[in-house]
């Protein structure tokens, strides 16, 4: 996943917020191995209270190798992960991103390449602190283009650029187990 942030996320500028951070080193990758839901919901929750207790670390991703390859599986993780967040008094705190192999937005075909702003080489939820997202949106020229930008970039690019590069990124963190 470091490999996907450095050389497709930052690299290609897909978030533009993305480069200060991986130059702080201030990313935390955060590979859950549970696969039951609860145990994954109950990890979210302590990785938010690390996150409350270290202020050096900016955001997180939550990696999850194993139980949620199905897309729509996924989709329902995220939605009861949004609700347990709200539940536990982390409304306004963090936010979600979502990420996933085979993320598909609504109303795109399976094979666009719109989908790869969205594709990762393994399911993951990014927890990004709300008031350093708003600090950098309110810093950015014209925020609301950022993902109209980064359709029409995946789009020149074809499907088949994004599908090796996360091939490439996918082999990279195999090579490291």
């Amino acid at each position: 996943m470091q490999a996907w942030v450095e050389q497709v996320v930052m690299k290609y500028n897909i978030c533009p917020f993305a480069r200060k951070e991986v130059l702080a080193d201030s990313i935390r990758y955060q590979v859950i191995e549970h696969h039951k839901l609860e145990q994954v919901l109950t990890s979210l929750i302590e990785e938010c209270q690390f996150l409350d207790n270290h202020s050096e670390i900016e955001t997180t991703l939550f990696i999850l190798p194993r139980g949620f390859e199905g897309f729509y599986l996924y989709l329902d993780l995220v939605d009861i992960a949004n609700d347990l967040l709200i539940e536990q008094g982390y409304e306004g705190v963090y936010q979600l991103a979502s990420f996933h192999p085979d993320y598909c937005f609504d109303g795109e075909s399976q094979d666009s390449a719109a989908n790869y702003t969205n594709r990762s080489p393994y399911p993951a939820l990014h927890i990004i602190r709300e008031a350093s997202m708003e600090k950098a949106l309110a810093e950015y020229n014209e925020p609301e283009t950022i993902p109209e930008r980064n359709i029409a970039f995946a789009e020149r690019k074809g499907s088949d650029f994004f599908i090796e590069l996360l091939k490439r990124c996918k082999h990279a963190s195999e090579s490291k187990e």
